[in-house]
């Protein structure tokens, strides 16, 4: 894990603390708080979206018309890639709806992003939110981060202790087959939404919801079955979810994990909570689109409602200012952060017992 330099402090951040008086942690946030309202970076950028949605929309509708073109063909596998990049794409949009970036009112955030999530993408946008929002409010804070409970995944030396058989197996080697199950992220995504909309739990418009998820999951199953022979159709399904599974974990997967766990009763204030817990990937606006602005997750953290095409400029403000206070600001590559997440699985799988040096590359990575 790699810590930038201390940047020299920005001249447009004044946080100077008087003699003799203690540096209030409310504060220390409020200051860069009005650094970044100053210069207008909280102001909503809604031509950047209709053009985002614009150039995506006209992607899948491009996708689909060379889907009909195309008919019997293995070249349409290149379709069903191209297909899972496109809804990953819609997946950000709905994301950053969620958070208020793209509209003045709430209310038209939550309708575009609730339209996008299950009407396009296939994903139940009131079990995204509850599980976001939860994680928003306690990145990595054990017991209360739903991002790093035990699932298929071990986070913890704890979790990983409880792996046996063949949990045992796969949670000692969890850092290595981390990236290959992602191919199944897709398919797991979607049957939460279907869970979700169909369990017993509390569902915001319930009914709206189902209205649009299962059509588009059901319509777009049968529109493949219909148009191709059903070995090609299988195929097509398996690339769109695989690529749509890996391009969402490989996005999302590099702003937390490996960092600092947080104890469920620390006393971390709101600035240190966020940027100790995250980090940003390093790149230049290729990496912004690949990532939707994820690869500024500190900054997303500490504005959650800061519209995309703002980070950057708050980066430079963040990080001048978490070097004026002293606090860690990480930022790596993304294939660097790629190797810390898959060292810090396997150094937790190993709390799983058993030997972990069977696997050749173990000895490398294991420690």
């Amino acid at each position: 894990m790699n810590t930038l330099a201390p940047p020299q402090p920005d001249s447009r951040i004044r946080t100077t603390t008087p003699r003799g008086e203690r540096t209030n942690p409310t504060t220390e946030y409020s200051a860069l708080l009005r650094a970044v309202r100053d210069q207008g970076l909280l102001k909503r950028r809604t031509g950047f979206y209709a053009l985002m949605f614009s150039a995506v929309t006209a992607a899948l509708l491009g996708a689909g018309a060379a889907f009909v073109l195309l008919g019997d063909s293995w070249y349409q596998l290149l379709i069903a890639a191209a297909l899972g990049v496109i809804f990953t794409q819609f997946a950000f949009l709905a994301h950053e709806a969620s958070h208020r970036q793209v509209f003045e009112s709430g209310k038209a955030n939550d309708r575009a992003a609730r339209t996008i999530a299950n009407l396009v993408v296939g994903i139940s946008y009131s079990w995204w939110m509850t599980k976001h929002s939860r994680h928003h409010a306690n990145p990595n804070v054990l017991g209360k981060d739903p991002d790093i409970a035990r699932d298929v995944i071990s986070f913890t030396d704890e979790d990983a202790a409880r792996a046996t058989g063949l949990y045992g197996w796969f949670t000692r080697r969890q850092g290595f087959l981390f990236f290959p199950i992602l191919i199944f992220e897709g398919v797991n995504l979607h049957i939460h939404g279907l869970r979700t909309v169909f369990g017993r739990d509390k569902v915001d418009r319930r009914w709206l919801e189902i209205s649009m998820l299962v059509p588009r999951l059901g319509l777009y199953v049968a529109a493949i079955f219909v148009m191709l022979p059903p070995g090609l159709a299988f195929a097509f399904l398996g690339v769109q979810l695989a690529v749509f599974g890996v391009y969402m974990g490989a996005s999302f997967a590099p702003n937390h994990k490996g960092m600092p766990l947080l104890p469920r009763d620390s006393k971390v204030d709101f600035l240190r909570r966020q940027v100790l817990t995250s980090r940003n990937i390093r790149g230049n606006r290729l990496m912004d689109a690949f990532m939707g602005g994820l690869n500024y997750q500190i900054e997303h953290h500490l504005f959650p409602n800061m519209p995309r095409p703002h980070l950057k400029q708050a980066q430079l403000l963040a990080r001048a200012y978490c070097a004026e206070h002293s606090i860690a600001y990480t930022e790596t590559t993304l294939i660097q952060s790629y190797g810390i997440v898959i060292r810090y699985l396997n150094r937790v799988g190993l709390a799983a017992g058993g030997d972990p040096f069977d696997c050749p590359a173990a000895s490398t990575y294991g420690r």
